[in-house]
């Protein structure tokens, strides 16, 4: 059976041998084994939250006993186990590197060079303290999705907010763009006129655009792949938005269903930004195109593919683990300060003003061609 073990530095695979009786210390003593991290410093879960934790002793209180039955934590084959260890009284990167190689060589070129300079590695800091959504927004979203589209295939949005003062990011509403989703692909297209009036409307209400949207479809979470946060495809709409955005604060949602202890399903949310190294990325144009401009052909949601080579884990590689792209961010609930009645006013308002505006338009044009066709006509008098 294949564990994943996320922590502050990626994504592990550890191969369990014996599932059946395999307990947490069998997990804790493989990472010593395999990961080289030593068994006391570790606080395992499978909740994700312990990724968040502040010191040691948070992290403990979210680790249960190490003498519980991995079949017992709801664990199969591909599930994944969150890890939690202090950076500052130990850090992977001090291991002593690989024996190097001594197989034929090539010639160094300018992009060789480029290349190693830059490092793919997990980012502990978010620029957004809080994702926070409000109530209705957010279950209006997830009602969609439920009842309308049973999340069957993905659905995306542009988040509208506030920034706060200390980097929190407040959700108003969300604008659901023209699109089209599919199970395991989200195609979106974009109107600029329509974006421009959602753009209106919002700084109406002192909001702008502040983050992206996407729902899993259940036919992803049903596949052969194995478990992961978020897709290849995902990442890349991601990182372009945030890109575009030039916001600090910018956040990526993700909207899942995910079956509960009771046999029940939960709607679950989780905020995320892209990192800075992902969003750099992005700009420079290193990220491969779907059809594999990278290393293989074919498809893997799991992974990132790059144009040229990145150092992962001190290693050369043109694929990165998604979740070296991803930093985590709490996120809340609030309810937003306005009614309906206040944005439909606003609305009405701006519609209104559009209508004049086109009115004013062609009364102008009107005058313009009368104008010009009196002149013509004066022309022709002998």
């Amino acid at each position: 059976m294949i564990i994943r073990i996320r922590s502050r530095d990626g994504v592990d695979r550890l191969d369990v041998p014996d599932p059946s009786s395999a307990t947490l210390a069998t997990i804790i003593s493989l990472i010593e084994t395999h990961l080289h991290i030593p068994s006391h410093l570790q606080s395992l879960s499978p909740n994700q939250s312990i990724l968040l934790s502040k010191s040691p002793s948070d992290a403990s209180s979210l680790s249960p006993d190490p003498s519980t039955p991995l079949s017992s934590l709801g664990l199969s084959h591909g599930s994944i186990l969150y890890l939690y260890y202090d950076p500052s009284s130990f850090s992977r990167t001090s291991l002593p590197p690989p024996p190097p190689s001594f197989g034929p060589r090539r010639k160094m070129t300018i992009d060789d060079l480029v290349a190693r300079q830059v490092r793919v590695v997990r980012q502990d800091s978010p620029h957004c303290s809080l994702a926070s959504f409000d109530r209705d927004s957010a279950h209006s979203f997830q009602l969609f999705l439920s009842e309308s589209l049973a999340f069957s295939v993905k659905r995306g949005g542009f988040l509208y907010g506030r920034v706060g003062d200390e980097g929190e990011v407040w959700v108003d509403f969300i604008y659901e763009p023209p699109q089209h989703g599919m199970d395991g692909r989200l195609v979106i297209t974009r109107d600029p006129e329509e974006e421009k009036l959602v753009e209106a409307i919002a700084a109406g209400l002192g909001m702008r655009k502040v983050g992206f949207i996407v729902s899993r479809s259940i036919g992803e979470d049903r596949g052969t792949d194995g478990e992961y946060t978020m897709t290849a495809r995902e990442v890349r709409l991601a990182a372009e938005y945030q890109a575009e955005s030039g916001l600090a604060e910018w956040v990526t949602v993700v909207v899942k269903l995910e079956v509960n202890e009771d046999g029940g399903a939960d709607v679950h949310f989780e905020a995320f930004q892209m990192s800075d190294v992902c969003v750099k990325l992005w700009k420079d144009g290193w990220f491969a195109d779907e059809e594999g401009e990278g290393e293989g052909k074919e498809y893997d949601p799991k992974v990132t593919k790059m144009k040229k080579d990145v150092v992962v884990g001190g290693k050369d590689t043109k694929v990165v683990d998604n979740d070296f792209f991803l930093v985590v961010v709490k996120i809340a609930d609030h309810e937003v300060g306005c009614t309906l009645d206040d944005v439909f006013f606003l609305i009405r308002s701006v519609l209104h003003c559009y209508v004049l505006y086109v009115l004013f338009y062609l009364l102008i044009s009107l005058t313009v061609r009368m104008m010009d066709g009196r002149r013509n006509s004066q022309d022709q008098v002998p």
